[in-house]
């Protein structure tokens, strides 16, 4: 196994004098500047994800994508995560798809529910019908995947498919993963399609990651898959500074504001200290800290890939770009030396 080292991104508002948010065309702009970054400093991926908040407003992750494919020669592209249930996964495939003409072999796919939910009243999707949505166009998704021409029916599409020409295509066939937060249901599903898994974690332990990996490879061994197909890919916040002190500090006072700014609780300062240290889901510190705690991590969920999430709370773009550096160029090659 290789382990790959990257981040992720939904888009990171700056904020204008007053604390109040600038425009978001730039924080567009700003990522795009990011993942070129990425690529220089060695990281092996870049995941664009989904949100509709003026904080994090990237809505449309194959646009991104796209833009950075054609910028981009090394790093792997993907979307971390596309709100499936509320697209059209023959779009889906072929937004992705154009990406991947451009950048052959890098880009992927990872669809999930979402962890928010304004999507849903955005394109007119009853939140009732969230899993039942995400089950039948994954499914859709997978089939247009394998072949140019699909014949499809099933529930949430005003018409069948009949022998449909799909393009264009990605040679090879993308890697799609299935996105989960963590739900026994969704661990099932992905093991039982024999999918990756790809884990957005906030909090929590190691140890209880450990078992929700387990009952996925143990589903996926239990459907005749070759364990070898199911990989695990875990997704969290993080960031990393020349002074781990202060960069917990640092990061603590935006990680609380974007809670508070899209209307959820905020817990106390001990539940962030316990986050941020070893033991726990955040990674935040300096190089040599954060690389320890990623070797440590990593052989406990023995999972493929790491990418944190750096650039949220309108934390400002030069400090995300030096942390990328750090990460690219400190903290990588000690993981990388660990774990291969």
């Amino acid at each position: 196994m290789t382990f790959q080292l990257g981040a992720y991104s939904f888009g990171n508002t700056p904020l204008s004098d007053g604390d109040g948010l600038g425009p978001t065309s730039q924080a567009i702009r700003d990522l795009l500047e990011t993942i070129r970054l990425a690529e220089q400093v060695g990281l092996d991926f870049f995941g664009v994800g989904e949100h509709h908040r003026h904080i994090m407003p990237i809505s449309s992750p194959s646009s991104v994508i796209n833009a950075a494919a054609a910028v981009t020669t090394r790093i792997g592209l993907g979307s971390t995560v596309i709100v499936l249930s509320t697209d059209d996964p023959v779009r889906v495939y072929q937004q992705h798809a154009t990406a991947a003409a451009l950048a052959p072999g890098r880009v992927e796919i990872t669809a999930g529910r979402g962890s928010g939910i304004d999507s849903y009243p955005l394109y007119g999707y009853p939140l009732k019908d969230r899993d039942s949505l995400f089950a039948a166009k994954l499914d859709l998704l997978l089939s247009v995947n394998e072949a140019e021409r699909v014949t499809w029916d099933g529930p949430h599409r005003a018409q069948p498919l009949r022998d449909a020409l799909v393009v264009p295509r990605a040679d090879p066939p993308m890697k799609i993963w299935l996105g989960s937060g963590g739900s026994p249901q969704s661990s099932i599903r992905a093991g039982n399609l024999g999918l990756p898994i790809a884990y957005g974690i906030l909090n929590g332990t190691a140890e209880h990651w450990a078992g929700i990996a387990a009952a996925y490879r143990e589903a996926g061994r239990r459907a005749g898959h070759d364990p070898a197909r199911l990989e695990v890919s875990v997704a969290t916040h993080g960031f990393v500074s020349d002074d781990g002190r202060a960069a917990k500090e640092n990061f603590y006072r935006h990680e609380s504001s974007v809670l508070r700014t899209v209307g959820r609780a905020v817990p106390d300062r001990a539940y962030f200290d316990a986050n941020y240290a070893p033991g726990g889901m955040t990674m935040v510190g300096e190089p040599s800290e954060i690389a320890d705690r990623l070797i440590a991590f990593q052989h406990k969920l023995g999972h493929s890939r790491q990418i944190l999430q750096m650039d949220l709370g309108g934390i400002p773009h030069r400090e995300v770009l030096r942390s990328i550096e750090l990460l690219g160029t400190s903290v990588a090659p000690k993981v990388r030396a660990e774990l291969g």
